[in-house]
């Protein structure tokens, strides 16, 4: 470990994380890098870490204490080192294990490529996990956005974003549409247009199960009772199908005694409703139709039915089922129009990476929008928690900006670390301050009767109200 990083020493009052065995060991100390952020999030972190610091304070009286320590990337990682994302910052992160980042600029159809994607990537932090709940008070969109309290595992490293791609013209662009016309769709319709900019879409069974796995981990701790599968596998079944697929062997191979799939639900919910009910009176009603499909499709249903009631009827039978973890999976574009009708109905999405996206920030906006987002950037031995929206240059240095998305993250990262006290201290002070209506200027225009303060005056009234 490095006295200093990008020539700034190392806190002298702080200690390390260390890991272990699939442990974090976490000192009364510990040393948490920081990126503060490009635009906005100079105010914004300004004024989380005042708000940080204060809840420590107050709930462990001095026994207890971050060592943040600044590590540099994007706009004035550039200015001062010629370098976006210099190998100490990464080193930084790596050493240290848990840090907090603020917003970083990502450049659109050109330029450096996206500052997060990097650092998820060089850390194979292939879990980002966004908590969606409401705070009462917050104006929504919606009429009854309490009723959705989900937890967000979007796979973090896969999918399109791994950053495959060919500008249109380029000769390695048009190598590639030659071997797939001539070669892979040869003595087929399918033809990639010449004129075409060309991306891949890797999606592997390593990094699906082990996103599931923790999905499913997180519920078993959480006591959370669903765990959805989101994807697009009705039209990429290769892919997006493949993800749901390896999600349900993650659950019935690995978690057989914790879970039982909505199939399964159905199956063993028409014996207890009927316990005389034949294997072909049972398919036929989960599969309603049955009669109509291919013969060799209705014994297939059949024995499903026959091999569930044989391996899970004793251990998930008799209403057993009813206190395992549900796993289930929803189409993608489905699940935007689940979460708004249905929204009770959803616990913890798993889904693959672009879907996550979508998904992530079409919740956020029912429950108060991206200023109020938090996420986590998690993997085995590492963990960056971040804000989740952009950096708002023409607002930089403005102290307007709403500091929730960050605030909300340092809960994240203090329940990581095993500070439950002080997570707990932020989160009801954010609660008590937007019910006393002094909120920032994107609350205060949508809040009858609210008080408009700078970012600033928003993290003093929750110091206050701690």
């Amino acid at each position: 470990m490095q006295s200093s990083y990008n020539g700034i020493s190392v806190p002298a009052d702080g200690t390390a994380i260390t890991y272990a065995d699939g442990v974090y060991t976490v000192p009364d100390n510990p040393i948490i890098p920081f990126i503060e952020g490009d635009g906005t999030g100079r105010d914004i972190w300004k004024a989380s870490v005042r708000v940080f610091d204060a809840a420590v304070e107050k709930a462990y009286g001095g026994k207890r204490k971050v060592s943040w320590y600044e590590v540099l990337a994007g706009e004035k990682s550039y200015r001062a080192t010629q370098n976006w994302l210099p190998d100490d910052t990464v080193k930084a992160t790596i050493d240290f294990r848990v840090s907090i980042k603020g917003p970083l600029t990502t450049p659109v159809g050109g330029g450096i490529r996206s500052l997060n994607v990097a650092l998820r990537q060089l850390m194979d932090l292939y879990q980002c996990i966004r908590p969606v709940k409401y705070y009462a008070g917050v104006p929504s969109p919606v009429k009854a956005p309490e009723k959705l309290d989900v937890v967000i595992f979007r796979e973090n490293t896969e999918d399109i974003y791994a950053g495959i791609e060919f500008r249109e013209g380029t000769p390695e662009a048009a190598k590639v549409i030659s071997f797939f016309n001539d070669d892979m769709l040869r003595g087929t319709k399918k033809k990639i247009r010449l004129d075409s900019g060309v991306g891949i879409k890797p999606i592997s069974i390593t990094g699906s199960k082990r996103l599931v796995r923790a999905a499913i981990e997180y519920a078993i701790k959480s006591g959370r009772k669903t765990v959805t599968l989101v994807h697009k596998g009705n039209i990429q079944k290769f892919t997006e199908g493949a993800f749901r697929e390896w999600g349900y062997e993650v659950a019935s191979g690995e978690y057989r005694d914790q879970t039982v799939t909505e199939r399964e639900s159905w199956i063993l919910g028409n014996v207890e409703a009927n316990p005389n009910i034949s294997p072909e009176e049972n398919a036929a009603l989960i599969e309603p139709g049955i009669e109509f499909a291919a013969k060799e499709f209705g014994e297939s249903v059949v024995a499903e039915v026959k091999e569930v009631l044989a391996t899970i009827g004793e251990t998930h039978g008799g209403g057993r089922w009813k206190s395992k973890i549900l796993v289930n999976d929803r189409i993608a574009d489905s699940i935007f129009q689940q979460i708004i009708l249905r929204p009770s109905d959803y616990s913890i999405l798993a889904t693959t990476n672009l879907n996550g996206d979508y998904i992530s920030d079409a919740a956020a906006a029912q429950v108060g929008g991206l200023g109020i987002a938090p996420g986590g950037n998690i993997g085995d031995g590492f963990a960056v928690f971040e804000a989740t929206h952009g950096t708002a240059p023409k607002y930089a240095d403005l102290d307007v900006i709403n500091p929730g998305s960050v605030i909300l993250s340092g809960v994240m990262l203090f329940d990581f670390l095993g500070w439950t006290e002080a997570a707990r201290l932020i989160e009801s002070s954010m609660e008590k301050t937007i019910a006393q209506k002094f909120v920032t200027y994107d609350f205060e225009r949508g809040m009858q009767g609210a008080t408009k303060v700078k970012t600033s005056e928003f993290a003093t009234h929750m110091i206050g109200n701690m």
